[in-house]
């Protein structure tokens, strides 16, 4: 457990728990901004901006994983000797907030993503929502259990983290009948502008599941319509 995580804010009750994990060579200070339009927008819920537990290459700065020698091929080892601790993080702040996984949301940028959508194999998931600012799954899933909602949210000029990334997940996802949004807008490098901000709060604020609707569609339908009583005319 990181010992320099934000608690931006703590309800005497939290309905939910929200938790932001900044990029590689950052730290939590870096995700203030998104954290505090969260907090504004959601009074009941945990914010924490989580530090990551290793020191990184950039002074002042931590990560889940090494990206030095990093390649497509060892990628996905990386990330899953790093998945232990990260979920260890989640179940802390969990236990902390008295909150479980189906009111937790993890917000990433860029590696935080990647360890917030590689979360999503894990197995029970420990979180209901995600949101992949500048990210990329490892390696996409082949199944998945995950019946929460992943939001996607990319910069089309992002030179770090392809793009293309975020498509292809969005629609392999799809095929998995995965509840997600994707986002992709241009002039937008790797960063989290206000522009992202808002729709990072939008999407915890107004998304519905297609389950939950596809639910109360056939519900709506099973209920029987109420019919008037006949009676006798005079």
């Amino acid at each position: 457990m990181a010992p320099d995580a934000i608690l931006v804010q703590q309800p005497a009750k939290p309905s939910q728990l929200i938790l932001l994990f900044h990029g590689v060579g950052a730290n939590p200070k870096s995700m203030l901004p998104l954290a505090q339009a969260l907090a504004n927008t959601f009074d009941q819920a945990m914010v924490v901006a989580v530090q990551s537990p290793d020191v990184s290459f950039a002074p002042g700065g931590y990560q889940w994983f090494s990206v030095t020698g990093i390649t497509e091929d060892n990628r996905q080892t990386r990330v899953d000797l790093a998945m232990p601790k990260f979920v260890a993080c989640i179940q802390h702040w969990q236990q902390q907030s008295g909150v479980g996984p189906e009111a937790t949301a993890l917000l990433g940028f860029s590696q935080g993503a990647i360890m917030a959508l590689e979360a999503s194999k894990h197995d029970p998931a420990p979180a209901s929502r995600i949101v992949a600012l500048s990210g990329r799954f490892a390696t996409l899933p082949d199944h998945t259990d995950f019946s929460g909602t992943i939001h996607f949210l990319h910069g089309k000029e992002d030179p770090v983290i392809a793009y293309e990334h975020t498509i292809n997940a969005a629609h392999h996802l799809r095929d998995l009948d995965v509840d997600l949004t994707a986002e992709v807008r241009p002039f937008i490098a790797h960063e989290i502008p206000p522009e992202f901000i808002e729709l990072a709060v939008q999407k915890l604020a107004n998304h519905i599941s297609h389950r939950l609707w596809n639910a109360a569609l056939q519900h709506a339908n099973e209920v029987p319509t109420p019919t008037t009583p006949a009676t006798d005319q005079p």
